[in-house]
């Protein structure tokens, strides 16, 4: 259901009535969408479903078993010796 600003201002507990039995609502300014209300538990749902970065980054796949092994069997100093 969309919501005119100019003609809903005194609406508000309707608005309110709206969007728990019917979901999300739509207002707009002169006919044209402008923002839409969301119960607290759909804007909870919605950002609070997205994990942080180091989340992301952590639930990547797993090493295979040969790469675990060469990573584990390197050196734990910075130093290398390599052939040039």
């Amino acid at each position: 259901m969309n919501w005119d600003i100019q003609s809903e201002k005194c609406n508000l507990s309707k608005l309110l009535r709206q969007l728990r039995e019917r979901g999300p609502q739509t207002i707009t300014v002169h006919g044209k969408p402008v923002a839409v209300v969301l119960a607290v538990e759909d804007y909870e749902r919605l950002i609070g479903a997205k994990p942080s970065l180091a989340e992301h980054l952590l639930s990547g796949p797993g090493w295979h078993d040969d790469f675990a092994e060469e990573v584990n069997r390197r050196s734990n100093t910075m130093i290398r010796v390599i052939d040039l």
